[in-house]
C-alpha cells in the first residue's frame, strides 16, 4: 500500500509518499516540505492571507517533486490522504482540494485526515507500537493528553484551559524579540542560562485533573522581564532557561495526572507518546523519558521531523484508516475546528 499525504493546515506545505511495510511499520519514500518562516517573519507569527497565498503557489510542484522522488505516478497509488483541519481554513482548503483532485483523477480512494489524528498516530510508522497507548499531543495550536485505543478510538483526559505549551513558547520568544518560530530560539537560549535565577509559577501543579494553563505562566515571565529591563543577553537566557523549566516540571505533573486516569478508565499503557512540535524539544523529551522510566511504561518519540507538520504523517494516517476501510467521499469539508474524542465533537456541535 502506498498513499500520498498532503499537509497545509498551518505555515507548512508538505507532500509526501509512505508504503506500508510487511511487518506493519512504514517506509517514507518521498518527503517534501516547504516552510513559509521567511514571509511571516516580520508580523512575529503566521498570517493566514499569506499562508494560503504561498500554499496555492507551491502545492502543485511539491506534490508532483514528492512522487517524482518515490518513483510513483499517481495512477500506482493505493490511496491519497489530505489534512482536512484543524487549521487555518484558506490553507486547509488549498490541501484538501488538491488531494481530492488527484484522488478523483486516478480513480483513488480519499481519505480526510484529521491533522491531530495525524500526529497520535505518527509514532506507529517508525515502529511496532501497539494499542492502547498513552499521547501528549504538544503543539503551536494544541495541547492535550489523549488515551489512545485505536484508529479512530480517542479519549481526551486532559487540554490546555488558555494557551497551548507551543503557543505559550512563541510569546516568550516575541515578548524577548526571540526570532519566529518561538520555541526552538528559546531553547537555544536557555542551554545557556539558570533556570532557578526565576522562580516562576507552575500552574496546577498538583491538581486531580490532568489539564494545563499556561497563561498565567507567561504574565509571570512577563513580569520578572519587566523588573529588570532593559534586558542584558544574559537575562534573556535566565529568562528562557527559568519559563522552559517550569514548562518542563508542569508537563511532568500533568502527565503524571494523566497516567492514572489512563490506568483508571483504559488500563495498562502499552507505551507513553509524545507528539507535535513541542516533543521536538530536547529537554521535554529527556524529562519525558526520566518520568517514563520512573513509572515503568516505554517511552515513544517520533523523530524530531515527524513531530512538526509533515505530509508523512498524514499519508501514514491515511494508511492507518484506508487499510481499516475508512473512506471519505469527495464531499468531506474543511474544518477549522476538529476535536479527536467523540465527547468534544458532541460539545462542539452544540449536542449533549
Amino acid at each position: 500500500m502506498r498513499v500520498l499525504g498532503i499537509e497545509t493546515t498551518c505555515d507548512e506545505t508538505a507532500a509526501a509518499v509512505v508504503r506500508l511495510r510487511p511487518d506493519g511499520t512504514g517506509e517514507i519514500l518521498a518527503d517534501e516540505v516547504m516552510s513559509q518562516i521567511a514571509a511571516h517573519a516580520a508580523y512575529g507569527g503566521v498570517v493566514p492571507e499569506i499562508a494560503a497565498r504561498a500554499h496555492v503557489e507551491i502545492i502543485d510542484s511539491l506534490v508532483a517533486r514528492a512522487l517524482r522522488r518515490a518513483k510513483v505516478v499517481a495512477r500506482d497509488l493505493d490511496g491519497v490522504a489530505a489534512a482536512a483541519g484543524p487549521g487555518l481554513i484558506g490553507g486547509v482548503l488549498v490541501g484538501l482540494m488538491t488531494g481530492k483532485g488527484i484522488a478523483l483523477a486516478a480513480g483513488k480512494p480519499f481519505s480526510a485526515v484529521n491533522h491531530l489524528e495525524a500526529h497520535a498516530l505518527v509514532a506507529r510508522l517508525s515502529q511496532r507500537l501497539a494499542f492502547p497507548y498513552l499521547l501528549l499531543l504538544a503543539s503551536g495550536g494544541h495541547t492535550q493528553i489523549l488515551a489512545v485505543e485505536d484508529v479512530g478510538l480517542y479519549e481526551r483526559l486532559g487540554a490546555t484551559m488558555d494557551d497551548a505549551i507551543g503557543e505559550a513558547f512563541d510569546k516568550i520568544a516575541k515578548m524577548l524579540g526571540l526570532p519566529q518560530p518561538g520555541g526552538p530560539a528559546v531553547e537555544a537560549r536557555a542551554r545557556e542560562g539558570d533556570p532557578n535565577r526565576f522562580a516562576l509559577p507552575r500552574p496546577l501543579i498538583g491538581r486531580p485533573s490532568a489539564d494545563f494553563s499556561l497563561s498565567g505562566l507567561k504574565t509571570a515571565t512577563r513580569q520578572a522581564a519587566l523588573s529588570i529591563a532593559p534586558l542584558r543577553p544574559r537575562d534573556v537566557a535566565d529568562l528562557c532557561a527559568s519559563f522552559q523549566a517550569a514548562v518542563v516540571d508542569v508537563i511532568e505533573d500533568r502527565m503524571r495526572i494523566g497516567l492514572r486516569l489512563f490506568r483508571q478508565r483504559v488500563g495498562a499503557a502499552q507505551a507513553i507518546v509524545i507528539s507535535g512540535g513541542v516533543a521536538a524539544n530536547g529537554e521535554i523529551r529527556d524529562a519525558m523519558a526520566r518520568f517514563c522510566a520512573q513509572a515503568g511504561v516505554p517511552l515513544v518519540a517520533p523523530p524530531p521531523a515527524l513531530c512538526t507538520d509533515n505530509g508523512a504523517m498524514i499519508a501514514w494516517a491515511g494508511i492507518e484508516r484506508l487499510r481499516r476501510g475508512f473512506i471519505d467521499d469527495l464531499a468531506a469539508p474543511a474544518r477549522p475546528r476538529w476535536p479527536l474524542d467523540a465527547s468534544a465533537e458532541r460539545s462542539l456541535n452544540g449536542k449533549a
